[in-house]
């Protein structure tokens, strides 16, 4: 194989001694994703090269945490993208009110902005007490911020907003209490949150669930982990179970498509056929 420069070499070798070193594997991340950010923290840092990093890297575990930061993802917000949500309101909460018990699994839930709007509107439709959401991520600080449900206030004006136009049927200010410059989730939306580390590239099955919302995640990876990670997604979801992806993402080019019945092909919501 040949590499363009050097830096992309030395950008693979960093990324071999995290995985070797730390267990986490960037490896097949979009290399235009990865290339950035890194190159964003050796301008922060201060190194001449990528080959600094990789020693700093292996002998230090604070600044490992840190690029661990920079390169997960954790672009969330609470009820993102309205006409989903409304989408799922209208075509899939049909399909889990005939399940007497529900497993939800939101796979790279980042700080829980997701899992929370997902807890409202279960809880509009009457069907929060019979579920159980599985919502996990790979990034700890991530998932630690997620369980304690604080949210800045400078973010709840364009909340509310999202959820009124998601076919909200309260008053948005119900579901959290203001304190100072933050906003704290009702204890009643985490009741049936399970907050879990798991990695998409590295770990297996997570559950037999019902719905899985895996959101602008598998656009950060290339081709293969993203054919790798839609096999564990086909083998955790129970026949008849719905797979929400991004925007951005579709299953259409993927080794699995015939697999799925499109049930918004706008909304990217496909249905695993029986």
């Amino acid at each position: 194989m040949h590499y363009k420069d050097t830096s992309d070499l030395e950008i693979l070798l960093l990324l071999e001694a995290i995985y070797r070193k730390h267990g986490y594997d960037f490896r097949q991340y979009s290399q235009a994703h990865i290339r950035r950010r890194i190159m964003n923290r050796m301008a922060i840092s201060g190194f001449a090269d990528v080959s600094q990093m990789q020693s700093k890297v292996l002998n230090d575990e604070e600044f490992a945490s840190e690029l661990l930061q920079d390169l997960s993802i954790t672009v969330t917000e609470m009820f993102r993208d309205p006409t989903f949500y409304r989408s799922l309101r209208e075509k899939v909460i049909p399909i889990l009110k005939t399940y007497p018990f529900i497993k939800i699994w939101h796979a790279g839930c980042a700080t829980g902005e997701e899992a929370y709007s997902m807890a409202i509107l279960l809880q509009e439709e009457g069907l929060y007490d019979r579920t159980t959401i599985y919502a996990t991520d790979f990034n700890q600080l991530a998932l630690n911020r997620a369980k304690e449900g604080i949210f800045s206030n400078k973010m709840i004006k364009e909340y509310t907003v999202n959820y009124q136009l998601s076919g909200g049927k309260e008053s948005f200010s119900s579901y959290y209490t203001s304190s100072y410059d933050n906003v704290i989730m009702n204890q009643s939306l985490k009741k049936n949150i399970v907050w879990a580390n798991h990695n998409l590239v590295t770990d297996s099955v997570f559950a037999e669930v019902n719905l899985i919302l895996c959101r602008n995640v598998l656009i950060y990876f290339d081709k293969n982990l993203q054919n790798s990670v839609q096999t564990l997604f086909y083998n955790s979801l129970i026949n008849g179970g719905v797979l929400c992806l991004g925007s951005k993402e579709s299953l259409r080019y993927s080794d699995l498509y015939s697999e799925y019945q499109e049930m918004d092909n706008k909304q990217r919501i496909f249905k695993k056929k029986y």
